[in-house]
């Protein structure tokens, strides 16, 4: 029997928990790119960088191609950047809406200043 779609969703979104699994996908909506390069990027062990790649390739959302003695790692398809774009969105109503109540909080710790002064 076929998981529900919800579940198989959570499963997903899991699989892209992981920062340095978001920074592939973000380089890699630029065009492929060899392992050496994503490493001079994202500056972590090569071996956690491998380890990534290779959650990203059994998911199906990152593919290898093999460039000569170079491999080269793209996205499977045009999908993966157009969700990062979506939560790129998301994320900056969100983080606008948050500086909003900060400024917001800032503007009554200030007026709350001046009265206890007076």
């Amino acid at each position: 029997m076929q998981p529900p779609l919800y579940q198989l969703k959570a499963e997903f979104f899991r699989m892209l928990g992981h920062p340095v699994r978001i920074r592939v996908l973000e380089l890699l909506q630029d065009g492929p790119m060899p392992v050496r390069d994503l490493l001079a990027d994202i500056k972590v062990e090569p071996s956690n960088l491998s380890q990534q790649l290779a959650h990203l390739r059994r998911a199906g959302i990152v593919i290898s191609l093999r460039q000569g003695p170079t491999v080269l790692y793209a996205l499977a398809g045009p999908d993966v950047a157009d969700l990062l774009r979506a939560a790129r969105r998301i994320l900056t109503v969100l983080l606008a809406d948050r500086e909003g109540m900060l400024e917001q909080l800032r503007q009554v710790d200030v007026v709350a200043g001046a009265v206890s002064e007076v």
